[in-house]
């Protein structure tokens, strides 16, 4: 059994007389892994706004706290936390009883981002420093009465203050903390080496702890914080909580990006046209049917319009993919009309195009519903395609920012090359898009494994969406195996499988999926793994040539 007395006091100079110091988060302690014979058993905890009413029970508390000494925080003080950031002061209350409480500002980054004091961030305890248009919640006080520590009270109002963040779209918390404990090791290292210990369990510091467990990371080491804090040797960590959630202040005429998007997945039957009138005709049907759905986007297979080289079937193989290239700027500007018109964003699968170079590629595009045009290519082609297509390897990769989220388009083969969505992911994908085109379920199957092992090990979520049926006029395009569907990270926001939705297998139909992208955020930040984060960047790296 353990039991520890807290007694954290700081002299501090203020109105000519001399009172204690009450820090943030100097007494907070208990609150992380001390559970403490004085706690107390209560039946009922509140959490609510300081009020000037709970000025005379905080007063008492902070006489608990300071003994024979005066209180710290003036009541003209309060009043004025309370009348400039109401919603920054809160109580917690145990059983009809005030125990706790939490003061904080708002200040702009560029005040706190560098080196600088409690006194500077305050001005000297005035608050003349909040400024309502700041983007920092800035921690000023944490306190719990002694009788209740232990209880995880503190948590609460971290939590509050965690959200309040969010609320206000505020980009981080920060605060500056105390390593009390680091004065028991100054002569052996310095503060960036104490501060890797701690993290990596290998010394205990209350604070640090405490604050590194509740999400906190250390921005950088702060010199003269507190000019008499010896049990720190005069030195401070700048601590930071992120807002995932965070949103940069935008021109009101801008579109905000939706947290949930709907994607749609054509499960396109490979069957005979007459002409492109006829096969886009069949085109439109499933987007006004997607998009009657509401939907963000909506997905096409890999060579869907393959049909139409029935044509030019008395052609040798490679002469048939070259003559059915003649019709993809005609569809490409077809889409971009429907995308326009039925209001969806439309990723085009992928068709044959000749590019100035002389050479075949396959190519696909991003049709927003704004008008506006983006291609795709394929980065690597399949033994069969150079074999009997005579198809050239693309060399052009990126993401893509559409009014849903950024995303990515790799063209079937390319999804079993886990560099590509790796790259993506780095520049922020959320979606990545695959259309694809395979014959035998076992083509299929590498195509559906590696869709969702990139959906995991890349945080995002994964559509695909392939054609099926056969058509026994078209050489090297016999038959088709498919199985659209949308993958998901494995946590605890998620499917357990992974599996948001699936089509029939060989069926034509199309499939319809909510994704939400704030569960990404929060994946990123608190997923039970996190694949991106953990990366060994200082053992390995992945880098695009290009």
């Amino acid at each position: 059994m353990y039991f520890f007395t807290l007694v954290f006091t700081l002299f501090y100079d203020f109105s000519m007389r001399m009172s204690y110091f009450c820090f943030n988060f100097a007494w907070i302690l208990a609150e992380y892994s001390i559970i403490m014979d004085t706690a107390r058993q209560i039946n009922k905890v509140e959490l609510r706004n300081l009020r000037m009413e709970d000025y005379d029970q905080l007063a008492k508390s902070f006489r608990r706290i300071y003994a024979n000494h005066d209180v710290f925080w003036t009541h003209e003080q309060i009043q004025k936390l309370i009348t400039i950031f109401p919603e920054g002061q809160v109580v917690i209350i145990a059983d009809d009883k005030i125990v706790g409480c939490a003061l904080s500002i708002i200040v702009d980054y560029s005040m706190v981002q560098g080196d600088h004091t409690y006194a500077q961030v305050t001005g000297n305890e005035t608050f003349n420093t909040h400024n309502p248009n700041g983007n920092i919640l800035y921690g000023i006080e944490v306190f719990i009465h002694p009788d209740y520590r232990g209880l995880r009270l503190g948590r609460r109002m971290y939590e509050y203050r965690k959200e309040l963040c969010e609320k206000l779209n505020l980009k981080a918390i920060m605060f500056g903390g105390r390593i009390p404990n680091y004065h028991k090791y100054a002569s052996q290292m310095r503060p960036k080496e104490y501060i890797e210990k701690v993290r990596s369990r290998e010394i205990y510091d209350p604070v640090l702890n405490f604050q590194l467990s509740n999400d906190f990371h250390v921005r950088r080491v702060i010199r003269n914080y507190l000019p008499n804090d010896e049990e720190s040797c005069h030195c401070a960590c700048l601590l930071q909580w992120d807002n995932i959630y965070y949103q940069p202040p935008t021109e009101q005429h801008k579109v905000e990006r939706k947290p949930s998007v709907r994607i749609g997945m054509v499960q396109w039957q490979m069957r005979p046209y007459s002409d492109i009138e006829d096969l886009m005709e069949q085109v439109e049907f499933f987007v006004d049917s997607v998009s009657s759905y509401k939907a963000d986007f909506v997905l096409f297979p890999e060579y869907f319009n393959a049909p139409l080289m029935a044509s030019f079937n008395t052609m040798g193989e490679a002469q048939s993919i070259r003559a059915l290239s003649q019709y993809t700027e005609k569809i490409r500007d077809s889409f971009r009309e429907l995308a326009i018109s039925y209001n969806i964003n439309i990723i085009t699968g992928s068709m044959p195009f000749i590019k100035d170079d002389g050479a075949l590629y396959n190519v696909g595009f991003l049709c927003r519903r704004d008008g506006s045009i983006d291609m795709y290519e394929k980065i690597h082609v399949t033994p069969d395609e150079k074999k009997y297509w005579g198809l050239s390897v693309g060399n052009s990769l990126r993401t893509f920012d559409t009014d849903c989220g950024r995303i990515g388009v790799l063209i079937c083969y390319d999804v079993e090359f886990p560099e590509l969505s790796r790259l993506l992911a780095d520049d922020g994908m959320q979606i990545l898009f695959v259309p694809f085109m395979t014959d035998t379920q076992n083509a299929y199957t590498r195509v559906r494994v590696c869709a969702q092992a990139r959906a995991i090990e890349n945080e995002c979520y994964v559509a695909i969406a392939g054609s099926v049926g056969n058509l026994p006029k078209v050489q090297n395009m016999d038959i088709q195996y498919a199985q659209s569907a949308v993958f998901t990270p494995c946590d605890f926001a998620f499917p357990y499988d992974g599996r948001r939705a699936e089509a029939t297998p060989n069926s034509e139909m199309i499939l319809v999926a909510d994704v939400d992208l704030n569960q990404l955020n929060e994946l990123h930040t608190y997923g039970s793994v996190r694949n991106l984060r953990d990366r060994r960047k200082d053992l390995y790296e992945l880098k695009f040539k290009k």
